[in-house]
Parts: structure tokens; sequence; C-alpha cells
């Protein structure tokens, strides 16, 4: 029955993940609509539920990730390339540098650059257990701590699992671009059966509604800008006007393609967010208060990272964690797979030490410039300036309109504010246009022709979604974004776990496991006084005794395994030295010494 209604629509994907995807979304939506308060109702108990119960799984899954990739990084299998043995890399270091950049934290630093650290600043997150006051110095370094450790290597592990996961399977086991893909070393051929396509159903949902939820906050605060330049009222019939009008910006982006869509407004973004940095950074009047602070409060996230990334606000209790951490990891991990992906696709060729260390530092360095730059100006605002931005932000609860407050403090604000919200519409068309691909691909499972109107329709579903979030749902919009997205991380960071695993796997059974070590042996050392008196003794043989140290063995030598000893023809043995695993040359072997035994 799909299979028909699938040639009938003239699709070309797999009908049952492509189907049972559409099929949830579209529940959702009209579940929503229909019995909004009773389903409100569901998805609030539930969520309050995790995060009383489950939000240290949430802080814990995220530091056991990055702890996981920083070990696999700097260990043997660091240096397995991700690819064929012998492939460069396809894109350059400073090109590969130059689209990390651009891989899915805009949409991020629009949004939270100024709330996040005045936020904090204005309601200290440790204040009842550190006893820190608001406003004051100590809040402000503690808010820097926090605002760090939501936006830097916490943030950037989430994505880089998913990632590494998808550049080992894609590039070196050549499966399809799927999650699915993943688990193939526990799932063998099942990937293609019920138990993978029930995996790729969850991620694409999961993915749908991650960046629904980051549409919805930028269509917050572009009506929060609208509103403070041009009077437009914050209003439901406003934010689908928003949704609208993003929604169909990304349509025509997915219609004209990667080359014409996509590639030319991530390069715009780029350029326009840089100088927009460098403009807070000058026109402020403060630039060496927050160059001072940025390097700074670097070095106190640095001290506290291992403190905050195990941190549940145990004694206070106070709830606050489970609205800011916890949310945020549930949010990124939800759509992991879609940055996941693009940056898999694009580090075809490089190392996992390489890989690692790239998108774990490249991301988390530029997140420590931008909120640095905005954080410390907007508190230089506050302490030394005409303040404003806590009542706005923290009394008012308007961390939408953030930003635009900000800038209200700088000369031509007017001008600056407007090219900020271009700017935030432009982040969230890219990121709704990639995701429609990224979606379809995934259902799909290759990349190469697909017809128009899937990748269309998923485009659709992201603004359908956004909308019912923002607009149906019975809450405000942030609190019914929080709701949900909490829920529908779950099933993510359970995967989370068994990604580790199979990866881990797929390497010893694709590297293979290093031998024991083998060393010199020596023989039995006895005191001169007593290898004499056995010398004497005709009971004792002396034979296996020595007084002065004495190695029995040469020195080992591994052979290379990979080297076939018969010949060209032979099957290639699937284990040996890490150098010969890797390509690297072999140090030469020594004249004398060898074992001959071995």
């Amino acid at each position: 029955m799909l299979t028909r209604l699938h040639d009938l629509l003239h699709l070309r994907t797999s009908p049952v993940i492509f189907f049972g995807s559409a099929a949830i979304i579209l529940a959702f939506v009209l579940g929503t609509i229909l019995f909004t308060d009773p389903l409100n109702a569901a998805v609030s108990g539930a969520s309050d539920w995790l995060l009383t119960n489950l939000g240290w799984f949430y802080i814990l899954g995220v530091t056991t990730f990055l702890v996981f990739l920083v070990v696999i990084a700097v260990g043997r299998f660091g240096r397995v390339k991700l690819g064929p043995d012998d492939e460069p890399p396809e894109h350059s270091g400073p090109a590969w540098f130059g689209m990390l950049f651009a891989a899915g934290i805009g949409s991020i630093l629009m949004f939270w650059g100024v709330a996040e650290p005045i936020s904090h600043f204005g309601d200290p997150p440790r204040g009842a257990d550190l006893g820190i006051e608001a406003g004051t110095r100590a809040a402000a370094k503690d808010a820097m701590n926090f605002t760090y450790y939501h936006f830097t290597l916490h943030t950037w592990a989430i994505f880089t699992l998913p990632a590494l996961c998808f550049a080992y399977f894609i590039h070196k086991r050549n499966l399809p671009p799927r999650v699915s893909s993943i688990f193939q070393p526990l799932l063998g051929e099942r990937i293609h059966g019920p138990i993978g396509k029930a995996i790729d159903i969850v991620a694409i949902v999961g993915t749908i509604f991650g960046v629904a939820v980051s549409v919805g906050l930028g269509t917050l605060q572009i009506n929060g800008g609208l509103n403070q330049l041009f009077g437009v009222p914050e209003s439901a019939g406003w934010n689908l006007i928003i949704i609208g009008v993003v929604s169909g910006l990304a349509l025509i982006s997915v219609s004209l393609g990667l080359k014409k869509g996509i590639k030319v407004l991530s390069n715009l973004n780029i350029v326009v967010a840089v100088l927009l940095l460098i403009f807070v950074l000058v026109a402020g009047g403060s630039t060496l208060f927050v160059l001072k602070g940025t390097l700074e409060s670097f070095g106190s996230y640095l001290v506290n990272l291992p403190e905050l990334a195990l941190w549940n606000d145990t004694f206070a209790n106070t709830g606050w964690q489970n609205t800011w951490t916890v949310f945020y990891w549930a949010w990124t991990i939800t759509w992991s797979p879609f940055v996941g992906i693009f940056i898999a696709r694009i580090s075809k060729g490089r190392t996992i030490r390489q890989f690692v260390s790239g998108v774990l530092a490249v991301p988390s360095a530029f997140s420590v410039l931008w909120f640095g730059i905005f954080g410390y100006a907007s508190f230089d605002i506050e302490l030394r300036g005409e303040g404003g931005l806590v009542d706005r932000v923290v009394t008012d609860g308007d961390i939408p309109g953030a930003l635009f407050a900000f800038l209200d403090h700088y000369p031509a604000s007017f001008l600056v504010s407007v090219i900020a919200i271009v700017l935030v519409v432009i982040f969230f068309v890219t990121s709704v246009d990639s995701a429609a691909l990224v979606t379809d691909s995934m259902a799909n499972g290759h990349e190469d022709y697909n017809p128009l109107g899937q990748r269309i329709f998923w485009g659709l579903a992201i603004g359908l979604v956004t909308a019912t979030l923002l607009v149906f749902s019975g809450e405000d919009g942030l609190t019914a974004l929080q709701s949900t997205i909490i829920l529908v991380g779950l099933p993510f960071f359970v995967m989370g776990w068994f990604q580790m695993y199979a990866l881990l796997r797929a390497l010893r059974e694709d590297a293979g496991e290093l031998p024991q070590i083998r060393t010199r042996e020596w023989a039995q050392v006895l005191p001169p006084e007593e290898y004499e008196r056995r010398e004497e003794d005709d009971e004792f043989d002396t034979e296996d005794y020595v007084v002065e140290p004495t190695s029995t063995t040469g020195v080992p030598v591994m052979s290379d395994l990979y080297e076939d000893p018969d010949g060209p023809g032979d099957e290639t043995p699937t284990s040996g030295t890490l150098p010969a695993r890797t390509g690297s040359a072999r140090a030469p072997l020594p004249e004398h010494g060898r074992d001959e035994s071995r």
C-alpha cells in the first residue's frame, strides 16, 4: 500500500521511513490543534517528570560524550582516516575551518549572544550555593562560566559525536547517510529492516522538531526586533506571518539548489556576522574592557569546567538547571543528526584526531569570542553605563528582545538592528533549507537524484511544526518549545550511548586489536656469594642462573602483518601494527638483536 502511494506521488525515497515520519508529524500537528489542553497537559507533565528525575542523565550524557571524543582522538584510533587510507582530505584546512564556522552556530549566536550572559548576570545560577549577588562582578564572572559551558565544548560534543559516527560509517564503510547506519556493527543487515527504519523515523522526527525549536526561537526574536523598531505587536498572528516568510524563503532556496541557495546565503551570513561582531567590539567605547574580560573569563571557564560539567544543583535545587542546561542539551541533540551529516560530508579524508580537534576547537573558539564580546559589552552597559538590560531580560522576561535592547545603546542603532533582523532571517532560512536537504537524504538513504517535491515537503513540515508549537500549543511560545524538545531529546541521549559503543566496535573490527606487548627475557640473577656456594654444591645446577644481569633473547621486533609474506594475490590480514594500518612509514629494523624465534 505504501509503495503504491509512493509511486503514485512520484517519490523516490523509502516509503516506510517517509510516510512513517510524515504520519507522526501530522498526528502531532492535528492532535495539538484539536486536543490542545489535554495534549498540553500530557506534554508538560511528562516534561516535568523527566526534568525532576532524569535531568542528571542529560548532564552526565553530554559530559560523557565529550570525554569519549577526547579519549578516542588522543588514543591509537586517532590516526584512523575517515575514508580510504591513502585518500587526502577533500578540502584544504582553511576551507574546512570556514565551513565548520557556518555549521549550525549562527542561529544560536544571534539569539543567545546577549540574552544568556545578561540573564545569568541578573539571576546568578549558583547564587544560592555560592552566595553570589545579582548584578555584581562575581555574578558577571559566573555568568560567563555558564555561558561558555553551554555554548562551547559541551554543545559541540553533542554535534561531534554523531558527526564522527556519520563520517566513519559513510566514508569508511560506505553506508547510507542514515542514523541507522551508525548501528551497523550491532544490527548488521537489520539496519534495512524494521529496527533500522524505526531508528531513522525517530531521527527524522527529532530533527524536524529540533530545527522547529530553533526557528521558533528565531521567530520570537524577529518579532521582538520588529516590535522595538516599528511597533509591530508581539502576537500569534505576527508569529505566523514571520514563520510563513522564513519558510517561504527557505523553500525558494531549496528550489534553487545547494550551489545557488545555501552556499550564497551561508557566505553572506559569515561576512555580516563578523562585521556585526567587530562593530560591537569597536563602537561601544569599551574595547579594552571587553577584550581583557573575554580572555579572563575563558581562563575562569577552563578552571571551573570539571565542576560545571557535573553540576546538578543538588543542594539548592532551584530548578534553574532544568530550564537552562537540560533544555539546551535536549534541544541541541535533536538536531545533531542534521549538523552531523553536514560536518561528515565536508570531512572526508581527515583523521579522527584532526576531525575531533577541529570540530570541537574551531566553533568553540569563535563562540568564546562572540559571547565574550557581547557578554562583556552588556556588562559594561550595566556596570558603567545606562543599564536597563537586566530589567528588560530578567525582570520583564523579554529574552527574544535582548539583542535589540542591547543594540539600542550603540550608534546607528536603528540601522544596525535592521541588519541584525535580516541576519537572523537569513540564518534561519539556511537552517530550514539545509535541514530539508539533510532530512530528505536520511529518508532516501542516498544523496543522488531526489525529487524537488520531497525536499519542499520537509521544509513545509518544519514550518508547520514551528507554527503549531508557537501558536496552537496553549502555552507561551518559549515554554511550549522547551517542554516539547525535552521529551523529544530523551531517545537521542539513549542512542548516543549506543553510538559510542558502535563506533568503538567498528574501529576495533576494521583496525584490528594490537597484539600483546612482548619484551626481552632475562636470566635469573643470584647474589655472587650464593652463586659460588651453588657452584661448589653438586646438588644445585647453576645453568639457569647468572651473577651479571643478562638477557636471554634479543629485542622483539613486531612484524608488519599487513605486508603479504607470500607475495601478491593473498588476502590481506585484518590486524597489524598501527603504522601499517594508517599508512605511515615504519621505523627501520635493527641489524642486530632481532629475535629470530619470533
